[in-house]
């Protein structure tokens, strides 16, 4: 079943249950999902990869603005904004542990045999691929800046 046949049908059920956080949130992904498709110029489903970047996309802008609404002490903003990111985050591959994380990063350094920093693009590069949408890309980042120095 594709993203945006199980977005629609989350949408059905948040109409019937009258939750607005979860409408809100999947109607968002919903947009952004068609402006992605009609971007491409095509009538093609988006593939399955820039499907999870959208939604990871989507969930960090909302981290970004609760973060900031919490610094400016209105957390009556912020809570929305953070409920939002629960709804989204439904749609995401499991998420890996940081020590699985660090793991799979330790074994691609070993295979490359890089070392440095100067490594850290490279590294990434692959640890971005192979991780795809199961780690953020902070965590990827901070994880192999520890291990390369």
């Amino acid at each position: 079943m594709s993203l945006s046949t199980k977005i629609m049908d989350e949408i059905k059920n948040a109409m019937k249950a009258k939750d607005t956080v979860a409408l809100e949130s999947l109607r968002s992904i919903k947009s952004e999902l068609l402006l992605a498709q009609t971007a491409s110029g095509s009538k093609e489903e988006i593939s399955e990869e820039e499907e999870i970047k959208l939604i990871q996309r989507l969930i960090k802008t909302r981290k970004e603005s609760a973060r900031i609404f919490t610094e400016q002490n209105r957390l009556d903003l912020a809570e929305p904004e953070l409920a939002q990111v629960a709804v989204i985050e439904k749609f995401l591959p499991a998420q890996l542990s940081e020590a699985e994380v660090e793991a799979v990063i330790a074994k691609i350094i070993a295979e490359t045999g890089a070392s440095g920093i100067a490594s850290m693009g490279k590294v990434m590069g692959l640890a971005t691929a192979q991780l795809g949408g199961t780690a953020e890309g902070k965590t990827i980042s901070t994880i192999v800046k520890k291990l390369l120095t």
